[in-house]
């Protein structure tokens, strides 16, 4: 007679994880939300007026330096060294020692070079930075460097369970540091959830630079009025072109002129916006800091060019469109 095989019990279910008040509501403003093209008008740059600028201005350059909060208990925001078997690992202490270079090193080298060409940048920041690397953050605010909030440390903002508390805080901790209130946003990776730009108007920002579809700013709706859209560039990044692309060291100063001859040229017809990008553990690197250097030499050297930070491009495009 056969024996029967003990029929095993299926394994019991783990309960599911409770969703909190605050994810529940985000998950219905993520629903109720407009999506991002439904929040402005289409509009050909060539059908454009121009738009009034001071006296001898043609193009505007708006640099962004990246200074961010990588927490060594969460997966790293990127890689440049890949993981044994393609498997990512907790603690990655190889790409997070990579991105400390740039908060021990690479950082002081960024703003020397800033500061031969008398440039002050806008810097979105972490705001946890203020925190853990506060000799980073006020170096940065005595040499009149404008902090862009950045969230609080750098992470998926999808992964984000409260959003608006997680802005609130970010707003807390520069305000306390700098002695004012940020008027910019930057999300992690220029993310967004679809409530997203509602929930940063709410906070009382009055511009952001997630986006990179223009030339120069124009309204977006949100439910708490418009908020201003200032261009910022994905190709003109060293995340792209030095970490991405693998381009060589002068890769991005290659780039970078290419587009401000462009830029600088059609400006003529009226004002155009060139934006660029930067990491202090990428740029800031001993074998492309030179390029970086060039680089604002290039765009220094030509006449009818100014380094704005975000809140003065937003100030001026205000008036400008009154």
């Amino acid at each position: 007679m056969a024996t029967r095989t003990p029929r095993r019990s299926a394994p019991a279910s783990l309960p599911a994880k409770p969703v909190s008040r605050a994810a529940a509501r985000q998950a219905r403003d993520n629903q109720e939300a407009l999506r991002a093209d439904q929040r402005f008008d289409y509009s050909a740059i060539v059908d454009r007026p121009p738009l009034k600028v001071p006296r001898g201005v043609r193009l505007i350059v708006w640099p962004v330096v990246n200074i961010e909060e990588w927490e060594i208990t969460r997966p790293m925001p990127r890689q440049y060294s890949s993981p044994p078997g393609g498997q990512s690992i907790v603690p990655d202490v190889q790409n997070w020692g990579w991105h400390e270079y740039g908060m021990r090193v690479g950082i002081w080298r960024i703003i020397d070079a800033f500061r031969r060409h008398r440039i002050r940048p806008t810097m979105s920041i972490n705001a946890r930075v203020c925190e853990t690397r506060p000799r980073v953050a006020q170096a940065a605010l005595e040499a009149g460097w404008e902090f862009m909030a950045h969230t609080y440390v750098q992470m998926p903002i999808h992964q984000v369970e409260d959003q608006r508390a997680m802005i609130r805080q970010s707003v807390d901790v520069l305000r306390r540091f700098t002695g004012r209130t940020p008027t910019g946003w930057l999300g992690p990776g220029r993310g967004q959830t679809p409530a997203t730009l509602d929930y940063v108007a709410e906070a009382g920002f009055k511009w952001f630079g997630d986006w990179v579809m223009d030339e120069q700013p124009f309204d977006v709706q949100t439910k708490h009025g418009p908020i201003l859209s200032i261009p910022y560039s994905v190709e003109l990044n060293d995340i792209q072109i030095m970490v991405s692309s693998l381009h060589e060291s002068d890769g991005m100063l290659k780039r970078a002129r290419d587009a401000f001859d462009t830029l600088h040229r059609e400006s003529k017809h009226g004002v155009r916006i060139l934006s660029f990008g930067v990491h202090p553990y990428i740029s800031g690197a001993a074998h492309r800091i030179r390029y970086f250097d060039a680089m604002l030499a290039y765009m220094r050297k030509h006449p009818g060019v100014v380094f704005w930070q975000g809140e003065t491009i937003h100030d001026w495009y205000r008036d400008a469109t009154r």
